[in-house]
């Protein structure tokens, strides 16, 4: 490292005060590749004051069924920050995901996935390509709520909320304002799920109208993962719901390079967390040949989110330059254009000798002037509306025909509503059902209010006294509502 350079950064060290970071050391390739990260971070300048913990599988096997203990918890709740290596979850069931857990129990809703190209260095198809994933991290089908309710059908809850879906398109903007990024893409599937999906498109259009400088634009999902795969050249920062940014950016991670190199960053109100996007490999473990980039890149979007940009532009640049040198590890290591293959350790010891210069062919990076980490707001909570009782569907296991079923489920119904129809998987099976649909042993039968207007809860449990003293066996039951008017619900398939 240069002198001059060694100074500039021992009269800044001196100046500042660390910052308290809770680091996991995670389970596989984790010890090694965070050892060689923190090297990096030291190196460069970053002002850290480390706090170790233990996660993962050894904290699973000593009964903790989310992999970390109540010690743990202490330290993030303290610090508000966690560097965090991958981890190893047990095979078999009674072990939740770590992740989800710790992304959910402390807020942090967003998800940012940086994936841009390092061509000719490290090869892809799309050199141009420069995009961030965000990615909604709290609710959709990581709500994780499920049922079996047959002997044939399992369902699994998709929970979209106005709070949810607000806060991440938000973040989604307020970050291409602060990175000067120029257009903000929705992808979501609202021409299918019309009332979740539906919900989230809404809401961008509401908070796009305050962003007039960025462009937008919105995607359904299947065409727009197309479009990532053949041309991402064509978009640049992209917010979804939870399980479709999850995949997408997956896939973006590997058509920027190699999901190896990837970073990722887990943003809330009450703390930050920062991790590669890949996994422990535990096959690679102890034998120093991982590639620690993911992480040490997540250490520097987790520099920039605490203000200490010098050391973050720091360690990118010096990353870069390591890259454009050839210096590679086995993962992305080319004949032909890598000059040299190191293991872990020698990977990190190469950054660390190019702290201070700049990459001379892919773009610099330039953080000391960058504007302040952005700030999660929490939204504020709409009116309430005027929720009206109009309905129910009842979920009932069965394997009568349609008609057999409604047959039996007219002769249970009274006063206040009356059988509209039943459909099975989505699809209307009666009143004229197609004979050719294809039908399990799970039926959807909606019952209406009889006035065409509205039910009491009363008349709901007296419907279900009476499914239950003619031995129909109902699984579920959704209450349809109607707010300020407007219809709370799906209709069947064919309606």
């Amino acid at each position: 490292m240069p002198e001059a350079i060694a100074e500039i950064q021992r009269v800044k060290q001196a100046s500042q005060q660390a910052v308290p970071v809770t680091v996991a050391p995670g389970d596989g390739i984790g010890p090694a590749i965070m050892q060689a990260s923190l090297e990096v971070l030291e190196a460069a300048g970053a002002q850290l004051s480390i706090n170790t913990i233990d996660i993962g599988e050894s904290v699973y096997r000593a009964g903790h069924s989310a992999g970390i203990s109540d010690a743990a918890w202490e330290s993030l709740r303290e610090t508000g920050v966690f560097f965090k290596a991958p981890i190893t979850t047990p095979q078999g069931g009674g072990y939740k995901s770590l992740n989800v857990t710790i992304r959910k129990s402390l807020g942090l809703f967003a998800n940012i996935r940086p994936c841009s190209a390092l061509a000719p260095f490290i090869p892809t198809r799309h050199p141009e390509m420069d995009l961030v994933v965000i990615r909604e991290n709290e609710e959709d089908l990581y709500a994780g709520i499920e049922h079996r309710q047959t002997d044939e059908v399992y369902q699994c809850l998709k929970l979209i909320s106005r709070p949810g879906c607000e806060k991440i398109i938000r973040y989604a903007f307020e970050y291409a304002r602060a990175n000067g990024r120029r257009k903000v893409s929705c992808f979501t599937k609202d021409n299918i799920m019309k009332m979740t999906d539906g919900l989230f498109h809404r809401v961008f259009d509401e908070v796009a109208a305050d962003y007039p400088g960025i462009a937008t634009d919105h995607w359904i999902i299947d065409i727009a993962a197309a479009r990532l795969a053949d041309t991402p050249e064509m978009f640049d920062v992209v917010v979804m719901p939870n399980l479709y940014g999850d995949i997408l950016s997956d896939i973006a991670a590997q058509i920027s390079g190699s999901v190896g190199l990837a970073p990722s960053a887990n943003i809330g109100v009450h703390g930050a967390m920062f991790e590669a996007i890949h996994g422990s490999a535990p096959p690679l473990a102890g034998r120093d040949i991982a590639n620690p980039s993911g992480l040490l890149r997540a250490g520097v979007m987790m520099l920039l989110h605490l203000g200490q940009t010098e050391a973050a532009e720091r360690i990118q640049n010096a990353w870069l330059k390591t890259i454009e040198d050839g210096i590679h590890t086995a993962d992305v290591y080319r004949d032909g254009v890598s000059t040299r293959r190191v293991g872990t350790k020698a990977f990190a010891d190469a950054v660390i000798e190019r702290i201070g210069e700049r990459p001379e062919r892919l773009a610099e990076a330039h953080y000391a002037t960058a504007s302040a980490p952005i700030i999660p707001v929490q939204p504020t909570a709409p009116a309430p509306a005027k929720k009206t009782l109009v309905g129910v569907d009842v979920f009932i296991h069965s394997r009568q025909t349609p008609q057999a079923l409604a047959d039996s489920l007219q002769c249970c119904q009274a006063g206040e509503m009356a059988l509209e129809m039943i459909t099975n998987r989505g699809v209307k099976v009666w009143p004229n059902g197609m004979p050719e649909t294809f039908c399990t042993d799970h039926w959807r039968c909606r019952f209406m209010a009889a006035s065409g207007e509205t039910m009491s809860k009363r008349a709901l449990i007296d419907l279900l006294d009476r499914l239950a003293d003619a031995g129909i066996d109902f699984v579920k039951t959704e209450q349809l509502y109607a707010f300020d008017g407007e219809r709370g619900y799906s209709l069947g398939q064919g309606q």
